[in-house]
């Protein structure tokens, strides 16, 4: 539980600084050099300290992040010019919790006591109410139609690639292999990397030498921080919590914590970007909150 917060709390300050980088430099290219520094950091960390490129889960790792972390994000950047930020995060999180709890159900047969059923429901709900559209969205039929499309595909790539880290954790533990979260985040990362790649060669088909591929000299100084920032605070250290999380709760238990990552934004939001958070965005935040205590509540009291 301890660690599906923290990633919480890391993940929303990777928002803000992803969100800074993105306007800078593209979501695609943004997206992929913090996929390139987190993976060089946890590198470190998984050939020094950590067991590397080893391990019986390695495929399944790798896997997960081509699912979760390259796939997920590709389609989350498409649906962010459609729906917009607001909507896209709250279709994304409030889907991807459900995706993971039946995956994990129909694959693992990792079932959810009644009361941590509800306690995610109650998350949600909050989550829902502090993100909802304050006014009408002047959105086509069309943008409409094809932004939930992609919010259901990042959605569901996140859980699928919860699951997968889940199961991988499963196979190591009757390896008798004890995998760390920052050596399976790093795992996870060259799958997500490699998917971020072909996506950015893809955008950038007609620069294939790769001097042509970085951006320029003036937007890196001013883009660099903030990519340094989100690499660290998102995919270095966020998915090493994220996948300790996952080494010791259930996939919907730990996705319907980190849920509570867009409502974690509104401080961070207000800092930098100088918004100020609505009555509503307070009390659902305040009900997600109550949320996640039962969760807690059910893990160390009723499971005792």
């Amino acid at each position: 539980m301890l660690a599906a917060l923290i990633t919480t709390l890391l993940w929303s300050a990777s928002v803000t600084f992803g969100h800074r980088s993105a306007k800078i430099l593209g979501g695609t290219e943004a997206n992929f050099w913090r996929l390139a520094i987190a993976t060089m950091l946890l590198a470190i960390w998984a050939h020094t300290i950590g067991q590397g490129l080893s391990g019986a889960s390695f495929l399944l790792f790798f896997l997960s992040g081509v699912i979760g972390i390259g796939m997920g994000d590709v389609a989350l950047f498409q649906a962010l010019p459609r729906l917009g930020s607001r909507l896209s995060i709250l279709l994304v999180q409030c889907l991807s919790a459900p995706f993971a709890a039946l995956t994990e159900y129909l694959w693992l047969g990792t079932k959810l006591t009644l009361f941590q059923m509800i306690c995610g429901g109650v998350i949600l709900t909050g989550v829902s109410i502090a993100l909802s559209p304050g006014k009408h969205l002047n959105l086509t039929r069309r943008q409409l139609t094809v932004g939930v499309i992609f919010g259901t595909i990042a959605a569901l790539g996140n859980a699928i690639g919860a699951v997968l880290s889940r199961k991988g954790f499963a196979v190591a533990e009757a390896a008798g292999q004890d995998m760390d979260g920052a050596t399976t985040a790093y795992q996870r990362l060259i799958g997500g990397l490699l998917f971020g790649g072909i996506c950015l060669l893809v955008v950038k088909r007609n620069q294939f030498n790769i001097h042509k591929l970085l951006p320029p000299a003036e937007k890196w100084k001013i883009a660099w921080k903030w990519v340094l920032l989100n690499a660290i605070a998102g995919q270095t250290l966020g998915v090493s919590f994220y996948q300790l999380a996952l080494k010791t709760a259930p996939t919907g238990i730990v996705l319907a914590i980190t849920a509570l990552t867009p409502l974690m934004v509104i401080p961070f939001a207000s800092y930098f970007e100088k918004e100020k958070p609505q009555p509503k965005s307070i009390f659902g935040g305040v009900l997600a909150v109550f949320g996640v205590l039962g969760l807690i509540y059910s893990k160390y009291v009723f499971e005792k």
